[in-house]
């Protein structure tokens, strides 16, 4: 089996210092190029993203020069992985704030016409989530239906093509001892390896 190319988007805010996120990304990606996958790594925190202002910014200017690499990388990929924290119930907002600017139409999706059905640009993609959270995952999961991954994968990440949405969701991440963040370690390289 030939290796798979892998977009890792560390989507936690907070650069100053690593998380337990960083960790488990840095187990994923470790794993993910030991078994021959080719991966490129995108820190959110060390880079500056605007905000969109205006459907037509979304619609005609180009990308921001800061993020040209990032959109190229997003079309080269076979795999994504998508690593954040739940903040206030939702993705951090540069992590949002990304997605709009990189999943432009052009190259997220298309439109034969104003108003025709989109065709999915980034189609023939895999991704992973990984979301870490203060509260059991149990909890975000059945209590909360875990509406913002949820919306994340269908509206977002399926709707420009992205087959299989897969996630892990990583509870009470603040807290967990050495020993289960070990086994989060371990879980995270296994994916890597796999590129799934």
């Amino acid at each position: 089996m030939s290796g798979r190319r892998i977009l890792l988007v560390q989507g936690h805010p907070d650069a100053s210092q690593p998380h337990l996120l960083h960790d488990l990304a840095q187990s994923y990606a470790n794993a993910a190029l030991a078994a021959g996958h080719t991966l490129h790594a995108l820190d959110l925190g060390r880079l500056e993203v605007p905000l969109l202002r205006s459907p037509r910014a979304w619609e005609d200017e180009p990308v921001p020069a800061a993020l040209a690499d990032a959109q190229a990388a997003l079309q080269w990929c076979q795999h994504l992985m998508l690593v954040y924290p739940l903040w206030l119930g939702d993705m951090p907002a540069v992590l949002k704030a990304f997605l709009e600017q990189v999943m432009r139409p052009g190259v997220a999706f298309t439109r034969a016409t104003p108003g025709s059905p989109a065709r999915k640009g980034l189609a023939g993609r895999s991704a992973r989530v990984v979301v870490g959270m203060g509260m059991p995952a149990m909890v975000y999961r059945w209590f909360y239906g875990a509406h913002s991954l949820r919306s994340l994968e269908r509206n977002i990440l399926g709707f420009v093509g992205f087959s299989p949405v897969r996630h892990t969701l990583v509870g009470g991440a603040g807290g967990l001892q050495p020993a289960a963040v070990a086994a989060w370690e371990r879980r995270l390289a296994r994916l890597g390896s796999q590129a799934a």
